[in-house]
């Protein structure tokens, strides 16, 4: 029988004063026109299918006529204030195409469509309820990965910025397998490096649909880079392995890949490079980091049983007597990222004075 890796529906964890405050030091923090409550009020909605008339699990939502035309002024101000200075010039140019409504999984996000009636030029921004633990996945994405993340919170609703790519689901069906065996290559290396980054800063439940797959040409081939789309699951589960890519089944085929494709030595070669520029970034963002750690570390995201489960299996992975100590899954989270930068820092050490 196949192990199950996640436990029931996670809670919504409200955001703190303290972590208010750092939101709001680092500009992420706003006065918004219209909330998640507010988005809630539609009179009714359709099924949305994809190309092959597949269901999306998302639906099209319709409000009464008297909200519609206040809801969408409101939502192109948030798009101006999201993407630009937040004033009122462009708002002539823009419109509101489509209000999509998800109730698969924990946010039960919008997704609003939003177009420049120029050029027809559109992109998408979702609103969700706010989450202290999405919050922090969100943040660390921004500090510790090699891509920024976009968004703003204002009292219990979220705003996030669309991540644009191929869903890792669809990309393994149908993309994966048509590929050329050094595109293959390239793609298993993304892998690895991607696993062990979700794994250090423990973001879990990475399966194939919540992260996206960016093919971008690169004079005469493609270069392929895999970024998490869904960070729900910061530091909730107690069972190291969600925190692993690897043992997802829906990850198989890319598993399977990384098997193929590297040897033993690539694959130790490129987990290292992924901690050390972790460990660079934890070190170039040492001021914005330590505060964010500071807020989790007083936080609490998740229920004390699976915090005492994540620090006796990283105890048991690592022989760090530090994780026995921990109280919280930020204390957890901290004592991860700390294990890798000394790790960096003394490599660093021995290497300057050989």
């Amino acid at each position: 029988m196949e192990e199950k890796l996640m436990s029931k529906r996670k809670p919504s964890f409200p955001i703190n004063e303290r972590l208010n405050n750092y939101l709001s030091r680092y500009n992420r923090n706003t006065k918004i026109p219209v909330f998640y409550e507010d988005l809630l009020r539609f009179s009714g909605s359709i099924v949305v299918y994809d190309k092959d008339e597949e269901d999306t699990l998302w639906v099209r939502c319709y409000y009464p006529e008297f909200e519609r035309q206040e809801i969408d002024d409101s939502l192109k101000r948030i798009y101006t204030i999201l993407h630009s200075d937040g004033s009122d010039d462009t708002l002539e140019y823009l419109a509101v195409d489509a209000i999509d409504y998800c109730t698969f999984g924990n946010s039960k996000p919008f997704r609003i469509k939003v177009r420049n009636i120029l050029n027809d030029v559109f992109t998408y921004f979702y609103v969700k309820k706010a989450d202290a633990s999405r919050v922090y996945g969100l943040e660390l994405e921004h500090l510790l990965s090699p891509d920024r993340i976009t968004f703003l919170l204002h009292k219990d609703t979220l705003i996030e910025a669309h991540i644009a790519g191929i869903p890792g689901d669809v990309f393994i069906e149908n993309h994966l397998p048509n590929l050329p065996n050094w595109e293959k290559t390239q793609i298993a290396k993304q892998f690895v490096k991607f696993n062990e980054r979700c794994t250090v800063r423990l973001l879990g439940d990475m399966r194939s649909y919540n992260y996206v797959v960016i093919p971008t040409h690169d004079f005469d081939h493609v270069q392929y880079q895999i970024r998490a789309i869904d960070f729900d699951q910061q530091c909730f589960e107690g069972k190291f392995k969600v925190y692993r890519p690897q043992f997802f089944k829906e990850n198989y085929k890319m598993v399977k890949l990384v098997s193929e494709r590297l040897q033993v030595s690539s694959i130790e070669q490129y987990r290292k490079e992924e901690r050390s520029l972790l460990a660079k970034r934890m070190i170039n963002t040492q001021g914005r980091f330590k505060r964010l750690i500071k807020c989790m570390s007083n936080d609490h995201v998740s229920t004390r049983e699976n915090v005492n489960q994540l620090r006796t299996e990283l105890f048991n992975f690592t022989k760090d007597i530090k994780f026995k100590r921990a109280s919280t899954m930020g204390q957890i989270l901290r004592t991860a990222l700390d294990f890798v930068k000394r790790n960096y820092e003394d490599v660093n050490m021995r290497r300057l004075l050989e």
